[in-house]
């Protein structure tokens, strides 16, 4: 699998936790504990505050792939600034509005960045191919997933590409019911195993459809597909917490739409800054010229 990018101290920490030496789990949970004062500690204050020895922190820094402690400082003052581990980022009833924003901003960009190193490039550029040779795109998703096939509609035919989002699962299936080998159809599935959107898939494929599945890792959908993107989001049990598998997954809607949409044709590109010249006019109460581009007019 390739990854994007290679991981925040204190992702790596949380990841290798299991495996410290019981001395340096002591180290790692001060830091996880108290990321933001740690950054400004000495060797000393380190040693101290996790109540081992100075050799035992520079073994800890190296085992999570530091050069040196100083290495190690730096690298945790730039996880800081992305955010804190998720496990920190637990709201309590009694958080007031300036510690629940903070805990929700932090625990969201702490996941989306492990789904970034976790996505798989290759897989995703299939997906790309795929989407592209499409002469129409169906997306499905119930529940929060079903609000990402609605925000995907919404993007792709901006690139000349008719498309759906049935909502209603019935819908859903007469799409699939009449879709053909040019058909693409992406379903979106947090856990993979919804019934009704296996049903859904396998009749596509019966139809000679090629399916494109979001997961959150290996599963029934997965299995299913011609090219599988699996979005690895943080586990979450918080009810309090942000659903980070629909935000995830709207984004990789996001990077896919923008791939496909590198691979048009130049027109294509033009259309849409002409698109988005006019609602800015329509928007301010302007009136809207109207441009016809070659063989779109009624004739000379």
């Amino acid at each position: 699998m390739t990854t994007i990018g290679a991981g925040t101290v204190l992702s790596r920490i949380t990841e290798q936790l299991e495996d410290l030496r019981r001395s340096e789990r002591k180290v790692a949970q001060v830091v996880l504990d108290r990321p933001r004062a740690v950054v400004h500690m000495t060797l000393a204050d380190l040693s101290e505050a996790a109540g081992v020895s100075q050799p035992t922190i520079v073994r800890f820094a190296a085992a999570i792939g530091c050069d040196s402690f100083h290495d190690f400082r730096l690298q945790l003052a730039q996880s800081v600034a992305l955010g804190i581990p998720a496990t920190q980022s637990v709201i309590e009833p009694e958080d007031d509005a300036a510690t629940t924003v903070s805990k929700i901003f932090d625990f969201s960009i702490t996941s989306l960045d492990h789904v970034r190193r976790h996505l798989d490039v290759g897989a995703l550029e299939t997906a790309v191919d795929t989407l592209a040779a499409g002469s129409h795109l169906v997306f499905v998703g119930l529940g929060a997933s079903g609000v990402v096939a609605t925000d995907a509609e919404q993007k792709f035919p901006l690139f000349g590409v008719p498309c759906s989002a049935p909502v209603d699962t019935h819908q859903q299936f007469i799409a699939a019911s009449t879709a053909t080998p040019t058909t693409v159809f992406v379903a979106i599935s947090n856990t993979g195993r919804t019934v009704s959107i296996l049903d859904t898939v396998r009749v596509a494929r019966e139809r000679g459809a090629r399916v494109v599945t979001i997961t959150g890792g290996p599963s029934p959908l997965a299995d299913l597909s011609d090219v599988s993107l699996v979005v690895e989001s943080l586990d979450n049990t918080d009810v309090f917490t942000p659903t980070i598998s629909r935000l995830a997954q709207l984004v990789v809607i996001d990077v896919l739409a923008t791939m496909v949409l590198l691979r048009r044709d130049a027109s294509v590109l033009e259309d849409i800054q002409l698109m988005k010249s006019r609602l800015s006019r329509m928007r301010s109460g302007a009136e809207v010229d109207v441009v016809l581009g070659p063989g779109r007019g009624d004739g000379p």
